[in-house]
């Protein structure tokens, strides 16, 4: 999931994206409301957390916002310490689709969160991506090649999703880092040490090569039977 995390407090935004990041979602951040409204109306997000007191505009006129001027149908869970009925029913009419409560586990944000974008995307639900004997499933994060269980890290899986999501042309280098990386990508060629540890979990053991370096432009992953 691509998820838009408005939180000031930067222990509890390191703690979620010290939970979610490793299971393979990809988090952007906003430390004030006017921020995070920037961000939710200028990319796509699968879902955003949203802290109820925040710097500039608060969490409710955020979500408001969303909803009625800028017709953003995006999930939104809240977050917020006040656990009093009206302040949960203030956040539903403001627009909000869930409610947790400081303190809360991160393991609930994060089942809640996939459960709210099956609801909103219900096509989602069970999404595998297939190449030849190798499959992916978005929602399990695992792949499989001939029926056996490949063992990957987050950026191999982040890197493989996209490349089988786009199999049928070349990801550009540039492309793959802003994936993982964003604005910011390493100085040192780290992709391609990524990219030749992916093909090594991915083909070294199979006769049918799959991942494909495309000198001057990228990398494609297909079936070049």
């Amino acid at each position: 999931m691509q998820i838009l995390v408005v939180e000031d407090n930067r222990d509890i935004a390191e703690n979620i994206a010290d939970y979610l990041e490793p299971l393979g979602h990809t988090l952007d951040f906003a430390a004030d409301g006017l921020t995070g409204l920037h961000l939710a109306v200028t990319q796509r997000f699968d879902a955003i957390v949203l802290d109820v007191m925040l710097p500039g505009i608060d969490g409710m006129a955020l979500c408001r916002k969303l909803r009625e001027e800028a017709g953003d149908t995006t999930p939104v869970l809240m977050l917020t310490a006040r656990d009093q009925l009206d302040d949960k029913l203030a956040g539903f009419r403001a627009g909000s689709d869930d409610y947790l409560v400081k303190p809360f586990s991160v393991r609930e944000l994060e089942v809640r969160l996939q459960a709210l974008v099956k609801r909103a995307n219900p096509q989602a639900r069970h999404k595998v991506l297939s190449v030849a004997d190798l499959d992916f499933n978005a929602d399990t994060q695992q792949a499989h090649r001939g029926g056996m269980l490949l063992d990957l890290n987050p950026i191999q899986r982040k890197l493989l999703e996209l490349l089988m999501s786009n199999s049928h042309r070349v990801v550009t280098r540039e492309e793959l880092e802003q994936h993982i990386w964003g604005d910011t990508p390493p100085d040192s060629d780290v992709l391609r040490t990524h990219i030749y540890s992916l093909r090594n979990a991915i083909d070294k053991h199979f006769d049918l090569k799959l991942l494909h370096t495309v000198h001057g432009s990228g990398y494609r992953l297909y079936d070049a039977r």
